[in-house]
C-alpha cells in the first residue's frame, strides 16, 4: 500500500551532513528515509556508518546541511532553535544507552521531568498505566543512583511513553545492559509499538536487537544500503559483516 502523508511519522529527503574543517567527513550522504507510524525501525551499520547522525538529524538534535527533515509535516529545517526545543519536548521522546536521569530525582520526577518542562498536564490514568508497564510502581520514590541499570532504562523508557510523542528515538538502548535485562527493554519498545502505536525509531550494532523491528535499515559510508523488512538476527550479522558500498540506490529486499 502507499504510504500517505498522514501515515509519516519522520521523513528524511535527500539528506546531506558533514563534519571537521579542512578535511570535512561525510556522515550522511543524500539520505532519504520515511518512517511510518506505528512501526519500529531499527537502523544499524558498522561503527563510522552514519547511524546515530541519521538519528540526531531525524530527532532535531543536530541541523543537516542540506536537505529536509519532517517530523510528521513540520518541517525542521527553517526552525528556530527556540521552536525546535519546544517541537522535541512535546512531540519527541528520547531513550539513549546513558540513560540521561537527573541525579537529583526521583523516579516519578524524573519520568514527569518533560510534562512539566512543556508545561503540560499529564494525564494520571496514562502515568499510572505507564509506571506499571515498566514495572517501576515501588521504585517510585528511588533516585537513579538507587536503580540498576536496567531499572534506569525503564525510567528513560518511561519518560518518553508518558508524554505520548508522536516518535521515540533510542540511540543504542540495550548498549549498557546485560543479556536478560535487554531483552525485557526490547520487549518493552515492542509493546510500545503493538498495543500503543508509538513510532520507535532505534540506532542499534546489535543483530538480535534490530531483529526486533519491524524493519532495518543498514548504513555505510553515510548512505542507507539496505532496507530490510524484519530480515532476522542471522541475516542482519551478516549485512554486518560485509555491508553493501556506497551504491547509487539502498537495496530492498522483502
Amino acid at each position: 500500500m502507499p504510504v500517505t502523508p498522514a501515515d509519516v511519522a519522520v521523513g528524511l529527503d535527500h539528506v546531506y551532513k558533514t563534519y571537521g574543517g579542512d578535511q570535512p567527513v561525510v556522515a550522511l550522504d543524500d539520505v532519504s528515509a520515511v518512517f511510518t507510524r506505528g512501526t519500529a525501525t531499527a537502523v544499524t551499520g558498522p561503527s563510522g556508518s552514519g547511524k546515530s547522525t541519521l538519528l540526531h538529524c531525524a530527532a532535531g538534535l543536530d541541523r543537516p546541511d542540506s536537505g529536509t527533515v519532517r517530523i510528521g509535516t513540520t518541517d525542521l529545517s527553517s526552525m528556530s532553535e527556540k521552536r525546535l526545543t519546544e517541537l522535541r519536548r512535546s512531540r519527541v521522546g528520547f531513550v539513549f544507552q546513558a540513560f540521561n536521569l537527573v541525579g537529583a530525582l526521583d523516579v516519578e520526577q524524573n519520568i514527569m521531568l518533560p510534562s512539566r518542562l512543556a508545561g503540560r498536564r499529564p494525564d494520571r490514568a496514562w502515568v499510572a498505566e505507564v509506571i506499571g508497564r515498566v514495572g517501576l510502581g515501588d521504585r517510585l520514590r528511588h533516585r537513579p543512583a538507587q536503580l540498576s541499570g536496567g531499572q534506569q532504562q525503564r525510567v528513560a523508557i518511561a519518560r518518553a511513553l508518558v508524554a505520548r510523542p508522536e516518535v521515540i528515538f533510542c540511540d543504542e538502548p540495550t548498549g549498557a545492559l546485560d543479556t536478560r535485562t535487554a531483552a525485557d527493554v526490547l520487549a518493552l519498545l515492542r509493546e510500545a509499538v503493538d498495543r500503543f502505536g508509538q513510532t520507535v525509531v532505534m540506532v542499534t550494532h546489535d543483530p538480535v536487537a534490530a531483529s526486533c523491528a519491524d524493519r532495518v535499515l543498514v548504513l555505510a559510508d553515510g548512505r542507507i544500503v539496505r532496507d530490510m523488512p524484519q530480515p532476522g538476527a542471522e541475516r542482519i550479522a551478516e549485512h554486518l559483516a560485509s555491508p553493501a558500498r556506497r551504491p547509487s540506490v539502498a537495496s530492498r529486499e522483502g
